[in-house]
């Protein structure tokens, strides 16, 4: 176990850094819309943009892997990934920020189907788990600390923004000069079957929607909901820090209790707890002080982000031999989709109602998700216990890309 943690330590300081300057721009973009008076709608759809070139680089990246080799890849998307921020901190129009963050979202994802197949091909059955856990917590952890980076510098200068494009640079260091060998190339393309996806799991497919939705709004649009509290930019850095340590504070316990029970019954609890918890924010966020508003972050994260990990355990509950690659691939699909339409419909609903609306629309669909997972208990058993896989972490609700290929559509 040490031995393989070591051969993997350059892949994994690589995605430390690469995913402090991810979890920077995640927080410092929209604050600096914010700042430049960006609508909620363009801010909206800048979010959305992030997720089509995301959800892009998901499915299609592979192919750039196979055709000119990992490490090319990789030190060419961190080439253009890294360029982005400048971009963004010297010309502030809308319409360039939207094809900036398209841009940047494929980048990363490709970048992620580069580390994340080179951690699987030094891997072990034994040591995969220990090593996508460390994986998870790294990813959790600096996503956190890039968010902390805000407060270094007013986010009004280019200091912060030449800061993110330094940091996801240097992330190319550690990989390229990695001593483990390159993974070798998948020939197999596997095909992409919405339809049976929904005749395994239909509770599966529609959490991973409603997870999409929710939290790719969330990503977009929290900072300008928290600009409506206060314009302390401070407090938009740990509000969202709050958001992803209450995450990953909940996936374990979510998890572990999911391989107990009928994982849609957690589903089923995460989305009522998020329902109540995105009322009570929608309704007394302007009475509350400011730790209570941190609380209530932490506490909607603690049950938003974790659905994505268990809906998918819950359709690989009932997979046929073969087919794991199929639903893991359709489901981060269907996340992807609900990402790039969540800012867009949050937007126009906190146009409506207010700022606000951004957890009143997250409540909504942890409403619906609520109802049909009720609905399909009543519809269907869960499997037996043989065939009731252990829960296992997935990092798409903290914005990166596990179990990802290349499909034909």
């Amino acid at each position: 176990m040490k031995r393989t943690l070591i051969s993997v330590a350059p892949l994994l300081l690589g995605v430390a850094i690469l995913l402090t300057g991810q979890g920077l721009q995640g927080t410092l973009l929209p604050v600096r819309a914010n700042m430049e008076g960006f609508s909620t709608l363009a801010i909206g759809l800048m979010g959305g943009a992030y997720f089509f070139g995301f959800t892009l680089g998901c499915l299609r990246g592979s192919t750039l892997v196979r055709k000119v080799g990992h490490i090319r890849v990789f030190a060419a998307m961190t080439a253009v990934a890294s360029a982005a921020p400048l971009f963004h901190g010297l010309w502030q129009e809308p319409w360039l920020w939207w094809l900036l963050r398209f841009v940047t979202g494929y980048c990363f994802a490709v970048l992620y189907v580069v580390i994340e197949s080179w951690l699987n091909e030094q891997s072990t059955n034994e040591t995969r788990g220990a090593v996508f856990s460390a994986y998870t917590l790294i990813t959790l952890t600096v996503l956190a600390v890039g968010q902390q980076m805000l407060l270094l510098y007013d986010p009004r200068q280019m200091s912060l923004f030449a800061i993110a494009s330094a940091i996801v640079s240097i992330a190319a260091i550690p990989v390229v000069l990695s001593a483990a060998p390159s993974p070798a190339q998948a020939e197999k393309k596997v095909k992409l079957n919405l339809r049976r996806l929904y005749r395994i799991s239909p509770t599966g497919m529609l959490g991973c929607l409603a997870a999409g939705l929710a939290n790719g709004a969330f990503w977009a649009l929290a900072p300008s909901f928290v600009f409506s509290y206060s314009s302390d930019v401070s407090l938009a850095a740990w509000f969202m820090t709050a958001a992803v340590l209450g995450g990953a504070a909940g996936q374990w316990p979510l998890g572990l209790w999911s391989d107990r029970v009928d994982r849609r019954w957690v589903i089923a609890f995460a989305s009522l707890v998020g329902l109540v918890m995105g009322l009570l924010v929608w309704q007394f966020y302007s009475q509350v002080s400011t730790l209570s508003l941190m609380l209530m972050s932490a506490a909607w994260g603690a049950v938003a982000f974790p659905i994505y990990a268990v809906a998918v355990a819950n359709a690989n509950d009932n997979a046929e031999p073969g087919e794991f690659v199929m639903i893991s691939s359709g489901l981060l699909l269907m996340y992807g989709l609900g990402a790039i339409a969540g800012p867009f419909l949050t937007a126009i609903l906190m146009d409506m109602v207010g700022p606000g609306g951004l957890y009143l629309f997250a409540a909504v669909i942890h409403l619906v998700l609520l109802g049909y997972t009720i609905y399909r208990i009543s519809q269907r058993a869960h499997p037996s216990e043989a065939e009731h896989p252990p829960f296992a972490e997935s990092l798409a609700s903290t914005q990166t890309a596990s179990n990802i290929l290349d499909e034909e559509m």
